[in-house]
């Protein structure tokens, strides 16, 4: 008995690295996949069938899956998307929103396309799947059906959340995932429908396209033991997400990083002055910022 048997699940990005990752961890609990690829570059250039590498390497281990190759962030090919996993499996239970791209630049040197490109897949890409499976839940909810099984799980990174050099748009993209997460969960809550947002990490095409990281791109299949760059270190913690074990936990951030799974507490108040409900002037906040705000660090540090 696997934790997710009966379950149907999307995995979007699939085809490689930590999406073929969950893809692999989910069939192997007893879901069935729909593996959705594009198929295109590190950059989202071209098209391709890498979906079915993972197809293949599914079904090759007695597993149930098909492939999609729609466009994640193409708004009717979404919904296309989320119809197939229905017409093909009877249902949906499950979306993991996974795919994405990079177009690193300085901001100086960013391009109004990099910019948009990245935005466009990450962000847009996690709308649209989620808007599509959210509606298709919320129908057979007026219809009378319990939906408490409907999952999604969406993934920022450790840039999204505290930022990271030559990034802006792709830290962008992943913070507001996670904020996007936060909300739709509170959106979907009566209903009984789960949102929450994984952190992962690994020896994926985009980790190695990092100047100097001196990593070296590897697919989850090709570790044969524990190894902490394995793109699918994260993958049980999204087949617990994705099970009714669950249930419980919704709008929640949780980083899954080599051995460690922490779980990541939002924008909180930190040190605060107050004046007693009066209004403050500018020339008298240096003194009180630095003393009791930055505790007087040099300029140029984080806090």
């Amino acid at each position: 008995m696997g934790l997710l048997d009966g379950k149907v699940a999307i995995v979007t990005g699939a085809g490689h690295g930590i999406g073929r990752g969950h893809a692999l961890e989910l069939a192997k609990e007893g879901a069935t996949v729909l593996v959705n690829d594009l198929g295109t570059s590190l950059k989202g250039e071209g098209t391709g069938r890498d979906a079915d590498l993972t197809v293949d390497l599914i079904t090759g281990r007695g597993g149930k899956a098909a492939a999609n190759y729609d466009d994640v962030a193409d708004f009717e090919g979404a919904g296309r998307m989320v119809q197939q996993a229905v017409d093909t499996f009877g249902r949906l239970d499950i979306v993991v929103n996974n795919a994405g791209i990079a177009r690193d630049a300085t901001i100086w040197s960013m391009s109004e396309s990099d910019w948009d490109s990245v935005i466009r897949v990450h962000l847009k890409g996690t709308f649209c799947p989620t808007h599509h499976a959210v509606n298709h839940w919320r129908a057979l909810n007026k219809a009378g059906e319990d939906v408490s099984y409907g999952r999604v799980i969406n993934t920022t990174s450790g840039a999204g959340l505290v930022g990271n050099f030559g990034q802006a748009n792709y830290t962008a993209a992943k913070a507001g995932i996670a904020a996007f997460t936060m909300t739709v969960s509170l959106e979907v809550f009566k209903m009984g429908i789960t949102v929450n947002c994984i952190g992962p990490a690994g020896a994926t095409r985009m980790a190695a396209s990092i100047p100097g990281a001196g990593i070296e791109a590897k697919e989850p299949d090709e570790f044969e033991e524990w190894n902490p760059m394995d793109p699918s270190l994260s993958s049980p913690l999204v087949a617990w997400l994705a099970s009714d074990k669950a249930g419980h936990v919704t709008g929640q951030v949780i980083r899954a990083v080599k051995d460690e799974i922490v779980h990541m507490e939002p924008w909180s108040n930190g040190a605060t002055i107050r004046k007693a409900g009066k209004r403050w002037d500018p020339s008298e906040l240096t003194g009180l910022m630095n003393a009791d705000i930055f505790h007087s660090r040099a300029p140029g540090l984080r806090y």
